[in-house]
């Protein structure tokens, strides 16, 4: 796995006031070592973000970033189970997928490899943008 994966932190504009015990961060930007066009990446976001509002589940958008590289892409935090989103993931054509259970933060691949593997806790991890934090 990528050991870019690890080191991954979160933003997002505003302070999450309930959220569910178990949820998946899910992109649809270029996979790590592919490279799209604003177009494609814009796009295929928009795609998820319809899917993801049909299913009418809790979402959330934030954004993972790299705090070394400074890479960024924004994403959806969602309900779904763990499978459901690792296929997501693969439709999406992503090499990975986040979860956090409780507070603590894995990730997986999202083929047929895929297992949870600890990263941090998520608390650790995600930070909010507004200017209030709670």
């Amino acid at each position: 796995m990528n050991p870019a994966y690890f080191d991954t932190h979160f933003e997002h504009p505003h302070y999450w006031d309930d959220p569910p015990a178990e949820f998946a961060i899910i992109t649809a930007y270029a996979s790590t070592g592919e490279t799209w066009t604003s177009l494609e990446n814009e796009s295929a976001d928009n795609q998820l973000e319809a899917d993801l509002r049909r299913r009418r589940c809790w979402m959330q958008r934030l954004t993972g970033y790299s705090p070394a590289t400074g890479h960024a892409e924004p994403g959806w935090a969602v309900e779904l189970d763990f499978d459901t989103a690792c296929d997501l993931g693969l439709r999406f054509r992503q090499d990975a997928i986040y979860y956090v259970i409780g507070d603590t933060l894995h990730v997986s691949r999202c083929n047929e490899l895929r297992t949870l593997v600890e990263v941090a806790a998520f608390s650790s991890r995600a930070h909010f943008t507004e200017s209030t934090q709670r």
